[in-house]
């Protein structure tokens, strides 16, 4: 679940990213976040994952309350989350397999949990014969797709994705966040940035919409309107 209340952001800067941002985001939902370059949807996404703390205002997520929140206890935060970028941020030297194996040492589980654990994800987003490969050898959505393999693999509350079809083709970014719908009826929080709008149509979902810093939309899109 996340929380903002009356949240503002002002940088050192005096740039205004946000301002009295108030929303609910329940634990199950499948969420779009719309903008245009420089709304704030990327401060938004910095505050929940508590890579900046909020200026005023109060920020819940996952119950933890992120203003008051001391930074050895971050880490703690971030694993109940998993994290899709838009230029996948693999490990050129490691093959998929080990790619997605990595987020599991990180975190000490042991050989024997990720053994079991990773050929699941990867049979979950459609690679499972793709684990001996090396992202060179991938397509962009391959990539993606194993980038998502690896927010996966902690068995994360919540998934965010930043623009994760910014890197793919229309109709593998239709894929991208068909698997993120699919994931999401399993009850993982699904948070979506992006600016296209032609895909947000094609899924009945929540939008909401961020414009110079202010939530100005917050609806549900039905598929085809």
């Amino acid at each position: 679940m996340i929380e903002f209340r009356n949240v503002s952001k002002v940088y050192a800067s005096g740039t205004h990213a946000l301002n009295q941002v108030s929303l609910t985001i329940e634990k199950g939902d499948f969420v779009f976040i719309v903008g245009s370059s420089g709304a704030g949807k990327s401060t938004f996404l910095k505050l929940i994952m508590r890579e900046e703390v909020p200026t005023s205002g109060s920020i819940v997520v996952n119950g933890m309350q992120l203003e008051r929140m001391k930074r050895r206890k971050v880490p703690m935060l971030r694993r109940t989350m998993g994290i899709v970028f838009q230029d996948f941020r693999l490990i050129d030297k490691m093959t998929v397999y080990d790619n997605v194996a990595f987020a599991m040492r990180a975190i000490g589980a042991r050989p024997r949990a990720i053994k079991k654990r990773v050929p699941y994800i990867l049979e979950l987003v459609g690679l499972e014969h793709k684990a001996k490969n090396y992202p060179a050898e991938l397509s962009g959505g391959e990539q993606q797709r194993v980038g998502l393999a690896r927010a996966l693999v902690n068995n994360p509350q919540m998934i965010i994705a930043d623009e994760p079809t910014g890197n793919v083709d229309p109709e593998m970014s239709y894929e991208i966040i068909e698997l993120l719908h699919e994931i999401n009826k399993r009850g993982t929080t699904i948070l979506i940035v992006t600016h296209e709008h032609d895909l947000v149509h094609s899924f009945n979902s929540r939008v909401i919409t961020i414009d110079k810093g202010v939530v100005v939309d917050d609806t549900m899109e039905i598929k085809g309107e």
